[in-house]
């Protein structure tokens, strides 16, 4: 299986604080990968860094063997979902994703927006404004988003937060499509369900450090620190 992404003894500091401390780990390409750890131990300085919205300190991050982590460019190929997802509140949803597909250097067709927003439960017909949205419904719209352009990384903070429970059945089913198709997708979740669910292998953040477990096993060993 191919390396996909590759951080390589990378460190993140904010003022005084070490965040990441020499951390070293890959992704396999069409895998998916848990991280998970305290609120505030660095899981999303993590998908950041990946994302190019932070620059590591020191060392270096690769993906499919080229350095991505000095460029300070967002990475096009990538669909991102990290915190919560913001809209413009007046728009509707399909209004939203055409305004995002419109800066993206490779749009795609308007059917594809209405495609994974009905692979989501969401009506790309309803002219409802995202500010009506319920919390659910905002994330469905924040995964669609990520998904629309044929990701080859797929990076998704908390996707499941505010989903119910035939959404978040419908959601690692999605996710599980993805892998198949080859993308790799590299998530956090407070939920060992989630984990033990769709995961290959996971990631533990503690104190700067990254402790890497291949393969994931009984969900209580996935419970956060």
């Amino acid at each position: 299986m191919a390396t996909f992404l590759t951080f390589d003894h990378v460190s993140k500091r904010f003022g005084q604080e070490s965040v990441l401390q020499d951390v070293s780990f890959t992704l396999e390409q069409g895998q998916i990968y848990g991280i998970v750890g305290r609120n505030g131990s660095g899981k999303t300085v993590i998908f950041k860094l990946i994302a190019g919205l932070l620059r590591p300190d020191k060392g270096e991050i690769f993906c499919q063997g080229q350095p991505i982590s000095r460029t300070n460019a967002f990475l096009p190929w990538a669909g991102i979902l990290i915190e919560s997802p913001c809209f413009l509140p007046h728009y509707s949803g399909l209004k939203n994703l055409q305004v995002l597909n419109s800066l993206s250097p490779h749009p795609v067709p308007k059917a594809r927006l209405q495609e994974v927003m009905t692979q989501l439960g969401l009506d790309p017909k309803s002219r409802k404004a995202v500010r009506s949205y319920s919390l659910g419904m905002k994330q469905k719209l924040g995964i669609a988003q990520a998904i629309m352009h044929h990701p080859s990384l797929l990076i998704l903070d908390e996707p499941m937060n505010g989903l119910d429970e035939s959404s978040v059945a419908q959601v690692r089913t999605l996710l599980q499509g993805y892998k198949e198709k080859g993308t790799t997708i590299f998530l956090s979740s407070h939920n060992p369900e989630d984990i033990h669910a769709l995961c290959d292998g996971l990631f533990t953040v503690k104190a700067g450090q990254v402790t890497v477990q291949k393969v994931v096993t009984p969900m209580a060993d996935v419970v956060a620190p």
